[in-house]
Formats: C-alpha cells, structure tokens, sequence
C-alpha cells in the first residue's frame, strides 16, 4: 500500500515562498493498493495535481472517499480533469448526513452562479455510495470508517492491507465531544498499533482558547493519540493556513522531543504534499 500526499493544508489553499516545503493545497490523499487501485480521500484542491496524473497515466477507474462536505475538502473536484473524460469510472464513497447522497453534495459545488461548468455536463460514469458505519472493500483493502468530532460531522478511515494499517483522522477534535463523534478511547483503540497515523494537528495550545469548538485538534493532543495507540509513525496534518514551513519544523521537532523523550518508537513527521509513504 502506497499512500501519496497531494494535499495537507486546512481551511484554505495558500502559496508564498513560506509555504513551500508542506505545500498549500487544501487535502487530498492517495492510496494505491498492491493491485493498482486508486483509492483518493477528499476532493481538496491537491486533487487538480491528481487529476493531471491520472491523465498521463491513462487511469480510467478511480474511487473517491469523503471525509465530509466542507469546503476546504470539495473545491478540488470540479477541476479535476478526467471527471470530463469520456471512458472514466468514479466510485463515490461517504456518509451524505443531512444530503440525500455525495453525488448530490457534489452537484452543489457546480451550481450556477458559482461555477460556470453544471454538474449534468459530467462525461465520466459517475457512482455514489452512501458509506457511514461498516466496513468495506475496495479491491485488497479494507476499509473501516469511524465518526470524527467535527462539526458538521465527518467520517475517518483505516485502511489496511497486507497485514498494514493506515489510520487517516483529519478534521477531528479530540478534546471536545461533537454529535455524533467518538471517544477519545474509541479513537485509541480504531488506532492501535497503526502504521502509520496522519491525524489533525492544525492548532497549538495558545491557538485552540479562541478555537475551540471548530472542530480541530492541538498538535500535542494528536501526539498523544498516536504515542497512547503506539503508532509507528504520526503525520501531522491539516496545516494551519498561516503556519510557515519554518514553524511546521518546530511542531514536528517537539512531537519527535516529547515522544523521544517518552522512550516511544512512533516517528513523527510534517505531512508534505508531493512526497508518499510505502507501506
């Protein structure tokens, strides 16, 4: 299992030369399996660069799993090229809530007067299922959902495959129950013994006392989940859109401080986007 990151920033893209070792496009993650399926999470604007790939590749068949409906997480999808391509197979995954499908949520992200190409002009085949609580399979991997404390509400996945895990928990508040969320012990247990945990680490302390309640973790909190379900490595994700690489690498330095310190084995990293971990 390959996971490729296209995208790790929250809330918003942003460029400038503070932004250039993690990248400033909003989230989009890549999985492919032993057998060359293509799995992506969120449609964030990392999906554009995806999308371009997929293309030179002569990818025909790709699934498309949300997280949630959030901005930051669609406003990819209507640049992503071979949704115009005739020939192309889109499964859509993900737990609709208050809509009557994804597919449905997506069409919102098209509508006039906000943008100029419809929905219905689509050439690709277009599928949506509705996915909140069990499990399922896409080729060799296995998939198994939990709820996220975030407003709104969202969906985080495990992905395993050949006996590797990876625990994917954006846009999730670990100190603050939302509707429908899980327990901090639940989130623990979904994470136990993962190979690799990218988790939500937009904020620091001083941060989350005028955040909290939006529905995002502090770094440390995460820290803590993957050193309490003794991952073997923590990314850090969900960029703050005004965190500079330079204060990313002070974040990432004091997770790895902490966990060092702690005698913990879990390497901790800063999500960059156009790098992959082999699993």
């Amino acid at each position: 299992m390959k996971i490729t990151y296209w995208g790790a920033r929250g809330s918003i893209p942003v460029s400038g030369a503070e932004y250039v070792k993690y990248g400033g496009d909003t989230t989009c993650i890549e999985v492919t399996s032993r057998d060359g399926d293509t799995i992506i999470v969120d449609a964030g604007t990392g999906l554009r660069k995806l999308g371009n790939k997929a293309l030179a590749s002569g990818r025909k068949h790709v699934s498309l799993l949300f997280t949630h409906a959030h901005w930051d997480h669609l406003m990819g999808f209507p640049f992503f090229k071979p949704i115009y391509m005739k020939g192309t197979k889109i499964d859509l995954y993900g737990c609709p809530y208050a809509q009557e499908s994804v597919k449905a949520i997506l069409s919102k992200t098209m509508m006039a007067p906000y943008f100029p190409v419809e929905f219905g002009m689509i050439q690709a085949e277009v599928t949506s299922r509705g996915v909140c609580d069990s499990a399922f399979a896409i080729g060799p991997v296995e998939i198994t959902p939990i709820q996220l404390n975030h407003p709104n509400q969202g969906i985080g996945y495990r992905f395993m495959e050949d006996g590797k895990s990876f625990v994917f928990l954006t846009d999730n508040e670990l100190t603050l129950r939302h509707n429908g969320g899980a327990s901090y012990e639940e989130y623990v247990k979904f994470s136990e013994g993962a190979d690799l945990l990218v988790h939500d680490a937009e904020y620091t302390k001083e941060q989350y006392q005028l955040t909290k309640g939006w529905g995002h973790s502090v770094y440390t909190d995460a820290l803590r989940l993957a050193l309490d379900a003794r991952a073997k490595q923590f990314g850090l994700f969900h960029h703050n859109q005004e965190r500079s690489d330079a204060d990313l690498d002070k974040l990432v330095d004091d997770c790895n401080r902490i966990a060092a310190g702690e005698g913990a084995a879990t390497r901790c990293f800063g999500v960059q986007a156009g790098t992959e971990t082999e699993l």
